[in-house]
């Protein structure tokens, strides 16, 4: 049986959130979710903060290193803000739940505040503080002299990545944290706390310890980097070698989403039951958005590869990564068998791989 907290003021701020008309568990509409995007686009509020920021160190409001200096302070700050946040989130969703279960996956699926959808204003500023920690590491560096080809190219991926993320925000409205997950300590916590300070890891690991990196290693980095996301020929006619790992399955399901018959790669979608795509990207993988993850994991370990030679510590994200795809692979298997039923025995019987074609 859970215990619930007695403490007042506990009760007396649920209180004021439940009778808070702004503060509803919305639902994963993706054309209220494309409609947000286009009103308040995360890339002018990217610009819009480093505009800012910038004007404060030239003010000399603050100092460019002022996130690396603090950065402890600004790990338990940041963790205890996210435990008051879901706190606030679930409880308003259902009372006097301390159950577990509820309070990792959450209760509300897409909750919003005053009209802004809570999980994309926490992807967000995850996102956001990612950028800006890396900006303040450079900024260390630079000044302790330290700035060398291995800070560069981890900078320069990382920074693409997050630039990037933001022009095709849009593609996000369609993905498994949208559209299924519900907003709990787990995305919360992951938003804001573990994006910005474990995808960081090799940026802390290089201010302190100065490593050399060759020539031929950068170039091998910047292969695997580029091939993770097939930006290597823009033109119309290749555009499935364009989008081949990483953006071409995220768009490929995105533009499905919004209009069920728009061509794959040429030709008419195959679907099976009226729902389930097995064109394109599918026809190798359960859910498309694994190739994503896939392609994911070719980036990061070029970010972690130049230092990867040096300590094992750098390889953090790349384990962890591939254990959220296979852990998440299965929490949709159970989620689509149970949805889906008989349409989906049909499913996998024509898409018989999970992420790697005939390993798993």
């Amino acid at each position: 049986m859970a215990t619930h907290w007695r403490n007042p003021f506990r009760r007396t701020l649920m209180r004021r959130f439940h009778d808070n008309k702004s503060l509803l568990a919305g639902i994963s509409d993706l054309g209220v979710l494309q409609e947000f995007v286009d009103e308040a686009p995360g890339l002018l509020s990217l610009l819009l903060l480093l505009g800012l920021s910038a004007l404060g160190v030239y003010m000399g409001w603050m100092t460019p290193t002022v996130v690396a200096d603090r950065g402890l302070e600004l790990l338990s700050t940041t963790f205890i803000f996210s435990v008051i946040m879901e706190q606030i989130i679930t409880s308003s969703g259902l009372t006097h739940v301390m159950m577990f279960h509820f309070r990792w996956f959450g209760v509300q699926l897409n909750p919003h505040f005053m009209g802004v959808d809570l999980k994309f204003f926490f992807i967000r500023a995850g996102m956001m503080a990612w950028l800006f920690i890396n900006l303040s590491l450079l900024a260390k560096s630079y000044l302790a002299g330290s700035v060398n080809r291995a800070v560069i190219l981890y900078q320069f991926f990382c920074g693409w990545y997050i630039i990037d993320y933001f022009i095709h925000e849009e593609f996000m409205t369609s993905t498994w944290d949208i559209i299924a997950e519900r907003l709990g300590f787990m995305l919360v916590f992951g938003d804001l706390v573990f994006i910005p300070f474990t995808f960081t890891i090799q940026g802390w690991w290089l201010l302190g310890n100065k490593m050399e990196l060759p020539l031929l290693a950068s170039v091998a980095n910047c292969i695997i980097f580029l091939i993770g996301y097939s930006f290597l020929c823009p033109s119309q006619t290749l555009d499935w070698i364009t989008y081949l790992v990483f953006r071409g399955a995220n768009k490929q399901k995105h533009l499905f989403k919004k209009d069920p018959k728009a061509p794959i790669w040429g030709k008419p979608p195959k679907v099976v039951g009226g729902k389930l795509l097995v064109s394109g990207y599918c026809v190798n993988k359960i859910e498309p958005a694994y190739t994503f993850f896939s392609s994911q994991r070719m980036k990061k370990n070029a970010r972690e590869a130049h230092v990867g030679k040096y300590s094992v510590i750098p390889y953090f994200y790349p384990t962890y990564l591939l254990i959220l795809l296979i852990w998440r692979e299965r929490r949709d298997e159970a989620r689509c068998s149970e949805k889906y039923k008989d349409i989906w025995a049909e499913y996998c019987k024509l898409v018989p791989w999970r992420i790697l074609p005939y390993v798993y």
